[in-house]
């Protein structure tokens, strides 16, 4: 059998290499599009800001970065959103800008308590993904308060901060309901590529198909069912068609896991060419807007053996029912609120809200004593680089400064022997527009180096656009980057030092949920519901490779140790090497409780008795066997540091 997408995580986790970028800066279908408009959007906002004088130009671009999505629908409705956000708290800041100005422990108190609520909601709510950007803002907005002497200025600096925002949210707009693609058109082309990629393993199997086919399996349906959604949210496809893509949406996670069960079963080119055809052929028809339906995998000449025989029979029970225009099954996982379970009784977010406020109010207080304004990008890195754990901070610094000096020496360069040969906004634009076009296809690529594209363009930026046109000051490029370097040694510092919080915890939280999962998929392996728990164990796969992954940046004194990294390691690999063979079991009524145990024993390390042992097919029991010793090894190892309440991520 092909290798299951979590044999392929290495045993211990490891940080970006240079060596291995190819593979994420490599072409993926949709990737050049989204980078294109990205691109566009934060050059027209440039271009705005530059043709009106404003200042802050470069913040004005760079707000772009927050606001595109893959699909219209998405980034409209946050496009809007985040405008609606941001006047709010910019009319705060205005109702007490008179309080604040010409006092400065009143000014500091208010940057202090408002950058400490917003980062308290960036850690206990669903506004994590822009909780940092929207918590600068105000904060920022403040810290333009300081040395303005009258409120008509203030007022005026306060309207060049929402313009920095509402500009880019109003580019936005109009450049997706002009250019972006609709969600249903995503969908359709993603459940395509799928279907490419499963026919494409089984055609000509190699090991890069092999580990696409892997990666897709990792990434879930997750996003395709929102892009669904959202279709039906924009009342532009019949109801009908809807349902049929949501059921497609479901049978295609099952026709991956086929395929790779297919893969390493079936032996006859001939019946593997076959199966190929008839996926490829029903991607063609998604690609051009339809959806299969009727579909009869052909009889296939060969006899074969278990599991093979079990898999074609199951692909063609799926493939008949691929586009049933039915309502999809209850959702197995309950719906999360606003706020996170532990909102008000972890003291994680707090904690989390005084380091990243301390670190930021640290950056502030340091270039006003200094009298050194241009590094106040010191200021703003602190609530763009702060996170949830110490792992994930120390990745996304880490990307900051290999973006920041990337960004920095193509903005130097282009301050020295480019700009000069430049005369008015046009060649400006025309050149920010090829440089946000390559930071945006890495920002647009794998989340391991995302963040990277962010840093290149925004370094790039605030080397650039310093005034309305062309300027060459090398001065304000290398103040802007020194205060890049010191907000993210400062962040460091803190996050590492008071109440570092390790992902470990969070990594046993997972694998116990993900065995959880595996137990209510045996449960039904042949029907829908047991497509959707099949698709978000693999993508629970993925996440928890993820967090593995961020150990690698932890520093020694939280990190647990490569023992517990690897045993870690080992029983993802035995989990995920489950779940495409449980897709073909059935008829063993002991192994949800089997499985079940198994994740109580590796939450509650030990407490759950192991009860009866089931009786699995061959192909299954001994990858069954390899999870339950991985389990066991693990419950009975001692804990590491990390796994302690006060490292706790959870």
């Amino acid at each position: 059998m092909a290798t299951p997408a979590a044999d392929a995580l290495p045993a211990a986790a490891a940080r970006p290499d240079l060596r291995h970028l190819g593979p994420w800066l490599r072409p993926t279908p949709g990737r050049f599009g989204f980078a294109l408009r990205l691109a566009l959007l934060c050059t027209l906002a440039a271009g705005v800001s530059e043709w009106f004088g404003l200042p802050e130009a470069a913040l004005t671009a760079y707000v772009g970065f927050f606001l595109l999505r893959a699909d219209r629908a998405t980034s409209v409705a946050l496009s809007i959103a985040m405008l609606v956000l941001v006047t709010l708290l910019i009319g705060v800041v205005l109702l007490l800008s008179q309080a604040v100005i010409g006092r400065p422990a009143a000014l500091l108190t208010a940057m202090t308590l408002i950058a400490f609520g917003l980062f308290f909601l960036a850690s206990a709510s669903k506004l994590a993904p822009v909780g940092g950007i929207l918590a600068m803002i105000p904060a920022f907005a403040l810290s333009l308060l300081g040395p303005l002497p009258s409120g008509e200025l203030a007022t005026r600096a306060l309207l060049y901060v929402w313009l920095a925002v509402a500009i880019p949210a109003g580019v936005s707009i109009a450049v997706n309901l002009l250019i972006a693609p609709a969600p249903r058109r995503l969908a359709e082309r993603a459940l395509a590529h799928r279907l490419h990629t499963a026919a494409a393993v089984l055609r000509t199997p190699s090991a890069e198909r092999r580990a696409e086919l892997q990666a897709l399996r990792r990434e879930g349906m997750a996003e395709v069912a929102g892009w669904l959604r959202l279709a039906g949210l924009e009342h532009a496809s019949p109801p009908r068609d809807l349902l049929a893509l949501q059921s497609a949406c479901d049978a295609t996670a099952r026709v991956l896991l086929l395929a790779e069960v297919l893969d390493g079963a079936l032996n006859a080119p001939a019946a593997r060419a076959q199966v190929a055809d008839t996926l490829a052929g029903m991607a063609d028809i998604l690609e051009v807007g339809g959806y299969p339906v009727d579909i009869e995998l052909p009889v296939l000449a060969d006899a074969l053996p278990a599991p093979a025989g079990q898999a074609v029979a199951a692909l063609r029970s799926t493939l008949a029912h691929f586009a049933d225009a039915v309502p999809a099954p209850p959702d197995p996982d309950p719906r999360s609120g606003f706020f996170a379970a532990d909102a008000f009784s972890s003291p994680r977010h707090v904690r989390f809200a005084l380091k990243a406020t301390g670190a930021a109010m640290a950056c502030y207080l340091l270039y006003t004593a200094l009298d050194w304004p241009g590094i106040h990008t010191a200021f703003i890195t602190c609530f763009i680089v702060a996170l949830g754990t110490t792992g994930e901070t120390v990745e996304k610094l880490s990307l900051r400064i290999a973006g920041c000096l990337v960004g920095a020496a193509a903005g130097v360069a282009t301050l020295l022997w480019v700009l000069p040969g430049i005369d008015g906004l046009g060649g400006l634009l025309a050149l920010l527009f090829v440089v946000t076009l390559a930071a945006s296809w890495v920002a647009a690529g794998s989340p391991r180096i995302a963040y990277a594209g962010f840093q290149i363009a925004f370094a790039f930026y605030l080397c650039v656009l310093q005034g309305s046109g062309p300027a060459f000051d090398l001065v304000v490029a290398r103040d802007r980057v020194i205060g890049i370097l010191l907000g993210n040694a400062v962040v460091y510092l803190v996050f590492t030092r008071l109440w570092p919080v390790s992902v470990a915890p969070r990594i046993d939280s997972a694998l116990a949920a993900l065995v959880h999962r595996l137990a209510r998929m045996s449960e039904a392996p042949d029907t829908r519901q047991g497509a959707v728990q099949a698709a978000r164990a693999d993508a629970a796969c993925g996440a928890i490779a993820d967090d593995l992954a961020l150990l690698g940046y932890e520093p020694a004194g939280i990190h647990p140790g490569p023992a517990w990294t690897a045993q870690r390691a080992r029983t993802l690999q035995a989990a995920g090497a489950l779940v495409a063979p449980l897709a073909l079991q059935s008829g063993a009524p002991a192994l949800p409780a089997a499985l079940d145990a198994l994740a109580e024993r590796i939450d509650a390390r030990g407490a759950a008795a192991p009860g009866p042992a089931p009786v699995l097919a061959p192909w299954l029991a001994p990858r069954f066997e390899a999870l339950a010793a991985s389990v066991r090894a693990q419950a009975d190892a001692p804990p590491s540091l990390a796994a302690t309440p006060s490292h706790a991520a959870h």
